[in-house]
């Protein structure tokens, strides 16, 4: 059966990408938006990346206001500077959350309106040209076509996608992930192996895609604990920043599942940062996801060395769910309760978070067929 595979319009990467991408993003307008947050103005990040439109006579304003996961009103902040300023392409620099803001700006450039127009349909709004420059290797989110932003009215995470939201230009310079803090870089290094995992026993799965997550995860598993332990250890952020790439473009094309769609709900209700939720929810998501995809998960277990030929599907899937659970426990992941969430708030939202769970359409991509009340038990299970 025929696929489409669909990565950004030109990838530079390797320590230094960002001098080497100068002619390209000059080639991209007159007047650039940043889409950043404080962190990156205080770290010296934002500096590193105005030096270079400098370098090439490019004009540009700053939109700094994304703080925490992007909302709907960020979004309009966003787009009355971007109109205001005369721009003409978007810069964003940061994590998945000014990435993604970049992306959901960008679609209301053309036809004004509002974000949550696009709730449930796909986007195909004209864009200006964008340039994504990742500061963690996690999100990924400079290789798809995905946006997740929260409708503050409804409190739920809008998951919206189109090809028109992929980056015409990705960034991929680890001089930028040298200053995540350890959390930071466990979370997201997590959410990466979310999105490789998630791809690789997602229904959607192809060939091309099962190529960049087998990839991705094995270099996760191996790279991971030295950048989080070691944060200045620019051989492990290399790779790691790679990986997250790999990740990236891997559920571009495969999707997500079980993890993600339960991942979101609680972000917006309870603000647990994106890839801290999905690595909550591993250890639970990927024992529900085994029994449907065996194969899959011993692909995994052997592709990391847990496991090895002789060992039957079973026994090497359970391989690989020990050694991430292994490594969450060394990235010292707190639960719900050590994050500081009330259990009886926790419990008096599952309904609602099993309800949009299931309404984004992600866990239906999971191969073990899943209800809305096995969704429901999982969640019971977090405690």
């Amino acid at each position: 059966m025929a696929s489409e595979f669909i990565v950004p319009g030109q990838i530079i990467s390797g320590s230094g990408a960002l001098g080497m991408a100068e002619g390209s993003l000059k080639g991209m307008g007159k007047k650039a938006l940043i889409v950043t947050d404080q962190v990156m103005i205080q770290l010296g990040n934002c500096a590193k990346v105005e030096a270079a439109l400098k370098n090439q006579g490019i004009a540009y304003s700053i939109y700094a206001e994304i703080s925490g996961e992007p909302t709907d009103e960020m979004i309009q902040k966003g787009l009355k500077m971007y109109q205001e300023e005369g721009c003409d392409f978007l810069v964003a620099l940061g994590g998945g959350s000014p990435i993604d803001s970049m992306k959901a700006i960008g679609s209301l450039t053309e036809k004004g309106g509002e974000i949550s127009d696009y709730m449930g349909k796909v986007i195909d709004a004209k864009m200006p040209p964008m340039a994504a420059i990742p500061t963690t290797a996690g999100t990924g989110s400079e290789a798809t076509q995905f946006t997740i932003i929260t409708d503050t009215k409804k409190d739920i995470k809008m998951l919206l996608k189109g090809k028109a939201l992929m980056p015409d230009l990705a960034v991929i310079d680890p001089q930028f992930t040298m200053t995540a803090p350890p959390a930071i870089t466990a979370a997201t290094g997590l959410d990466a192996l979310c999105h490789a995992v998630e791809a690789y026993t997602s229904r959607k799965a192809q060939t091309l895609s099962d190529t960049f997550a087998l990839s991705a995860v094995k270099r996760i598993m191996e790279y991971l604990p030295a950048a989080y332990e070691t944060g200045r250890d620019e051989k492990a952020r290399v790779e790691m920043s790679v990986a997250a790439l790999e990740a990236g473009i891997a559920f571009n094309n495969a999707s997500v599942t079980l993890i993600h769609g339960m991942s979101r709900p609680i972000g917006a209700l309870f603000h647990v940062a994106h890839g801290l939720s999905n690595a909550m929810l591993l250890k639970e998501c990927l024992a529900f996801a085994l029994p449907g995809a065996c194969e899959r998960f011993a692909d995994l277990g052997r592709a990391i060395g847990a496991a090895g030929e002789a060992d039957s599907p079973q026994k090497a899937g359970e391989a690989f769910l020990k050694a991430v659970e292994k490594l969450t426990c060394r990235l010292e992941i707190p639960t719900l309760k050590e994050y500081g969430i009330s259990k009886e708030a926790f419990f008096a939202a599952i309904d609602k978070m099993a309800h949009d769970a299931m309404e984004s359409g992600s866990p239906q991509n999971t191969i073990r067929e899943v209800t809305e009340e096995e969704i429901r038990e999982i969640y019971r299970r977090l405690w």
